[in-house]
């Protein structure tokens, strides 16, 4: 991990999101006490609790492999945390019936864990954490056992849970509609370093550099590689098929290698001044996603209403949202270069087949 620092404030659900590897994970597992950072604080609740074992960081962990205890009924599984800190009988009780209605587990607790669905596990599991009522929850990517469809039911659930609860939630995965749908502001992390901070929207419009364009979004960004320089005080943007009026660049921009974003959603199929040839179309039902080739080797992934087929090899018009256009510098950083609140034009397109 590299200078990482975040600030969660109290209630809020944040996703630590990013490839495998990137340091989502440990960074979790420091904040449960774990592991230990080499330098800096953590703080919980305004205390610092880099010397706390587990235990004494008033926090709840749910991890990917739900941990049950298998020998265990679910009603025993839920209320284990109370019996070792030595809750009484009466408060055990109250507290399991209470946690098993909200998470629809009261037909379920006579029951073992090999005696549940996949579902029905995470919910235990969540229980399990539920039931001590801590100040921040933990929860280590604990849908990515699920098949699609039950972790669509149970990305809902969280949701609705956390905002009943009005807890902190910090969530690690690697499923970005994870992250978009369930999160109120999300950390990018790529390398063990964090590269945005912000909350989903903002991510997909702003995103702050190349990697954070090309990572959010399915489809992903378009990134085209090419050039910018100044022609009579204008910059313009240089691609294969492509020459861009860029007026709108930030003061660092400088003339050479730079890369242009843009949306799949952001360019029209159909209809406009450029021409593409299709090379692939993928149909998906409420809409086609399809790429086109623009001059020699510049392909543009954009999207279609499902009642529009073309077939791969054919030649059809297109255009871009000059609105929407994206600039990032060349280099590790790839850092984004647009200036704030202004926009882009395109003009004098010019495509070559």
């Amino acid at each position: 991990m590299e200078n990482l620092n975040l600030s969660i404030r109290q209630g809020e659900f944040v996703s630590l999101l990013g490839p495998s590897g990137c340091g989502k994970t440990t960074t979790l597992r420091m904040l449960a006490g774990l592991e230990f950072p080499t330098s800096g604080e953590i703080l919980i609740g305004g205390r610092v609790v880099n010397d706390l074992p587990p235990g004494e960081r008033d926090i709840a962990m749910v991890f990917q492999s739900y941990a049950l205890y298998p020998h265990m009924t679910v009603e025993r599984n839920i209320a284990y945390p109370l019996k070792k800190r030595g809750a009484s009988k009466s408060e055990i009780v109250e507290k399991v019936s209470r946690v098993a209605e909200m998470l629809q587990l009261t037909p379920l607790l006579a029951r073992k864990p090999r005696e549940l669905s996949g579902g029905q596990q995470q919910r235990v599991a969540l229980g399990r954490a539920l039931v001590r009522d801590p100040k921040v929850f933990l929860l280590d990517e604990p849908l990515s056992n699920l098949d699609a469809k039950l972790r669509g039911y149970m990305r809902a659930e969280l949701i609705e849970l956390h905002a009943k609860l009005g807890r902190t939630m910090v969530y690690v995965t690697h499923d970005q509609l994870e992250a978009m749908t369930m999160s109120d502001r999300i950390a990018i992390m790529y390398g063990g370093v964090l590269q945005q901070f912000a909350p989903p929207q903002e991510v997909y419009r702003e995103p702050a550099n190349r990697f954070v364009a090309g990572f959010i979004g399915t489809p992903s960004m378009n990134l085209v590689d090419g050039t910018l320089r100044q022609d009579g005080g204008r910059w313009i943007f240089q691609a294969d098929g492509l020459e861009i009026f860029a007026d709108m660049l930030d003061d660092s921009a400088v003339s050479g290698p730079a890369c242009l974003g843009l949306r799949p959603e952001e360019i029209t199929l159909g209809s406009g001044p450029l021409a593409g040839v299709v090379q692939l179309v993928e149909q998906t039902g409420h809409e086609n996603i399809v790429v086109v080739r623009i001059g020699q080797s510049l392909r543009l992934t954009g999207r279609a209403s499902g009642n529009q087929v073309w077939r791969m090899g054919e030649t059809i018009p297109l255009s871009v949202n000059a609105e929407a256009a994206h600039y990032f510098a060349d280099g590790p950083t790839g850092r984004r270069l647009n200036a704030p609140r202004r926009a882009t034009s395109f003009r004098n397109l010019q495509s070559v087949l």
